[in-house]
């Protein structure tokens, strides 16, 4: 048998941030791996980016520190990046790239998987539906999680987005008990300390044994964050489709992903769009978000839970805007609630799920829950509208029924919204949302019998 011939190159041009530019390189292919061997025998991986000619732009995962143009050899891999998977995962925490951070031994692979994913045939592809509970009200009564949905959260900057994160990989659950569920946390960009505190909250959780976690720190290469979601959804379209697992993704922050992208796109010399960011970022948003769904005769599904940071509290900015184009709705989280001392802050009123009507109703939550949600976002909206009249002419310009409108908002943020780091389930979310509406005359509550 012949052995196949390893080609490497001692051709390094030039060095630019997680770059380098190699010449020479033939017979090279976009998206094919290399390996980067420095002058200490220390080897990095790294992704071929860009073709021209000869010369190959490549994008080195443990960054570039310590590269020279004289000593550091490429040795291209002949295959393009894929991740071990496995069910042996479930209950570890990795490193953005798949290596394990949780001091146990490598996991042993069943296969072998591009991470980039295959697109899903939209002919193949099932409506999401059924009720996935994720414990918190405002999420589960008034802008539900259904299987196969991609669902943002919006936050802003000091606000809890990962404690709520947590929260909701420790709560998740699905109706039908017997069946297999799981949660994967793709981490990119977090502090030493925020990655701390998420392998201490996993470790103590009951829920460690069905979740997989991948955590990418700041101090790391900032290429390693472009791979990071994609190795969580390559292992979540293996559970799911493979081994019938309802999967549920959490992927935060995706502003750090997006800053990933423009730096990249920067030490390309690419021509940048908005605000800098790449041209091409809603394609790739969209490359990752569309991995979520449900399949036609398979019985698992991945559903795709983005956490973003508004840069600014601006929700127009391209992050949370392109986010928004994709997606099937958002949960806003609101810096005036925090402030109050409300948690979760979800705001209400700019939150939405648009296909929450298909995973709620009889057989999934309860038959009376869109008629309760909507008096309760009616009464709420109304409630808002009294304070800013407040604002204006004062508590003495109020009617009767406006000060009950004004305690029903306040009841609704401190009780129904603000239950802290308690878990309901979805009948008490319900009965709780009946008891705050009692609040008001029946003649206000049109949208019940």
């Amino acid at each position: 048998m012949i052995e196949p011939i390893t080609r490497y190159y001692r051709t390094v041009k030039d060095v630019t941030g997680p770059l380098i530019f190699v010449t020479g390189l033939r017979k090279a292919s976009f998206g094919e791996m290399c390996t980067i061997r420095l002058a200490d025998q220390e080897e990095r991986l790294g992704q071929i980016l860009k073709l021209e000619g000869e010369l190959a732009i490549i994008e080195v995962l443990e960054g570039t520190s310590g590269i020279d143009s004289e000593t550091t050899t490429v040795v291209p891999k002949g295959d393009i990046a894929r991740v071990g998977v496995s069910r042996e995962m479930l209950g570890r925490v990795f490193d953005g790239v798949g290596k394990p951070r949780d001091g146990l031994p490598p996991v042993i692979p069943d296969r072998y998987i591009d991470i980039n994913g295959l697109p899903m045939n939209p002919a193949s592809r099932e409506k999401p539906d059924y009720f996935i509970q994720t414990g918190i009200s405002a999420i589960d009564g008034l802008n539900t999680l259904v299987r196969g949905q991609k669902l943002p959260i919006f936050s802003c900057a000091g606000l809890p987005a990962n404690e709520l994160a947590l929260q909701v990989v420790r709560q998740a659950r699905i109706s039908e008990k017997e069946e297999r569920f799981c949660v994967i946390l793709g981490a990119m960009g977090i502090t030493s300390r925020e990655a701390f505190f998420f392998m201490e909250s996993l470790a103590e959780s009951v829920a460690q044994e069905r979740t997989i976690a991948f955590i990418n720190l700041a101090g790391e290469p900032t290429t390693e964050r472009l791979f990071t979601p994609r190795i969580a959804l390559t292992v979540a379209e293996y559970l799911a489709f493979e081994h019938d697992y309802q999967v549920m993704v959490l992927l935060t922050d995706m502003t750090a992903y997006c800053e990933a992208l423009r730096e990249i796109a920067g030490a390309r010399d690419e021509i940048p769009g908005r605000r800098s960011y790449p041209g091409y970022m809603y394609t790739d948003l969209a490359t990752l978000y569309e991995r979520a769904g449900r399949v036609r005769d398979r019985a698992g599904s991945v559903t795709i839970m983005p956490i973003l940071t508004m840069p600014e509290d601006d929700i127009t900015h391209p992050v949370p805007d392109l986010t928004g184009y994709i997606t099937e709705g958002q949960i806003v989280l609101s810096r005036t609630l925090h402030n109050k001392g409300i948690y979760p802050p979800i705001d209400v009123l700019p939150s939405l799920s648009r296909l929450m009507n298909l995973g709620i109703g009889r057989g999934r939550t309860r038959e009376d829950h869109r008629k309760i949600a909507d008096q309760l976002y009616a009464s709420y909206a109304r409630g808002c509208e009294v304070r800013r009249i407040v604002s204006i002419v004062g508590m003495e310009g109020l009617t009767e029924l406006d000060r009950k409108y004004l305690f029903f908002a306040d009841e609704f943020e401190r009780r129904f919204v603000g239950q802290g780091e308690k878990e309901r389930a979805i009948g008490e979310t319900l009965e709780l949302g009946l008891a705050l509406l009692k609040i008001l005359p029946e003649t206000e509550l049109v949208r019940l019998r």
